[in-house]
């Protein structure tokens, strides 16, 4: 399936279509040169044409939302809201051949990969390609990382893979506003949230549990804490973690072993200078940059939080499904100023 598939467009499907993921899924499988959106579903938009909602799309794109879900499709993008996959899932069967990408948090726990009641396998894998490379290139169905969770494991993963996180870990990372999603809510309304900096879920963040089995699965024995204090950001996209932990290494084995690690991975990048968010945002890129203070290693990484942190990360994954160049339709320009 997959040589033939190389050899033609990629037909895929988009439910949730009307919202920031689903959104930038648009922008990027317009643009991608092995992929033709076949669908995008969005009940409330149903009839309605994308540009009327992307309005930047205007001239991109004829299509209009549908209410339907056709299953002439090769993938089907997954942009609804958290809960709301999995109901999909058991309300709407799917055809087994169909490759699903689910964006929301349905499946991302090893304890939630194994939906129950369906008769065929549609098991999950973690779609982390730092980490999963290899298992997504086979695997049947994805579940794209959290966006937090994207940001703060790649600025872990070299240390668990050498298993050397060996103390409490120590993260303070910060988002934009359409991290929340495009509900209204009193904390993403523009006049809270403009000139303003607050933080939730301290020591208690919902990804916290998926960056805890990523680090598992590449050092067994961690035992120490990750304690995470997120806060929301006065700007509209894009994410900033800043870590630290002790560590014997000096700052340039640090910098040699991060290096090493990602030296095959063409979205994730080690910066020997300090690095900050207009250099990713708008991009599939993440940047690291590790420091050295006393006994404490310092970690630094930042991503767009709707890119590599969402859609970008799913269209990463889909290009490795399909045997594709793992960078196709993802050359995507910072906005730098």
């Amino acid at each position: 399936m997959t040589e033939q598939i190389v050899n033609k467009k990629i037909k895929a499907g988009i439910i949730g279509g009307a919202g920031y993921t689903g959104g930038e899924m648009l922008r990027i499988l317009v643009n991608h040169p092995n992929v033709e959106i076949a669908f995008v579903n969005s009940t409330s938009n149903a009839g309605n044409l994308i540009s009327d909602v992307h309005t930047d799309l205007i001239g991109d794109t004829d299509l209009k939302f549908v209410s339907d879900i056709p299953q002439d499709i090769d993938v089907l993008f997954l942009c609804v809201g958290h809960g709301d996959a999995k109901k999909f899932l058991d309300s709407n069967p799917i055809r087994e051949q169909i490759k699903i990408i689910d964006l929301s948090q349905d499946f991302r726990l090893k304890a939630n990969s194994l939906p129950t009641g369906d008769d065929w396998d549609r098991s999950f894998i973690y779609g982390l390609p730092e980490l999963n490379r290899e298992a997504i290139k086979t695997a049947k169905n994805i579940a794209n990382p959290g966006c937090f969770a994207t940001c703060i494991q790649l600025g872990l993963l070299p240390l668990a893979n050498a298993g050397l996180i060996k103390s409490e870990v120590h993260i303070n990372a910060t988002t934009g506003s359409t991290g929340a999603g495009q509900g209204f809510s009193t904390t993403s309304h523009f006049s809270w949230r403009n000139n303003n900096l607050s933080i939730y879920k301290a020591f208690e963040h919902q990804h916290l549990n998926e960056i805890g089995e990523s680090l598992l699965q590449l050092q067994p024995t961690l035992s120490d804490a990750l304690s995470f204090i997120p806060q929301r950001g006065d700007f509209t996209r894009g994410i900033l973690a800043a870590m630290y932990l002790e560590s014997d290494l000096t700052l340039e084995e640090a910098q040699k072993l991060y290096e090493d690690y990602y030296f095959e991975h063409p979205f994730t990048h080690v910066s020997r200078k300090n690095i900050d968010l207009k250099q990713v945002v708008n991009t599939n890129k993440a940047l690291v940059h590790v420091e050295k203070h006393g006994n404490k290693l310092f970690v630094i990484s930042i991503i767009d939080n709707l890119l590599k942190g969402a859609s970008g990360q799913a269209v990463q994954n889909m290009n490795l499904m399909f045997g594709l160049d793992e960078t196709a339709g993802l050359k995507l320009k910072a906005v730098n100023f």
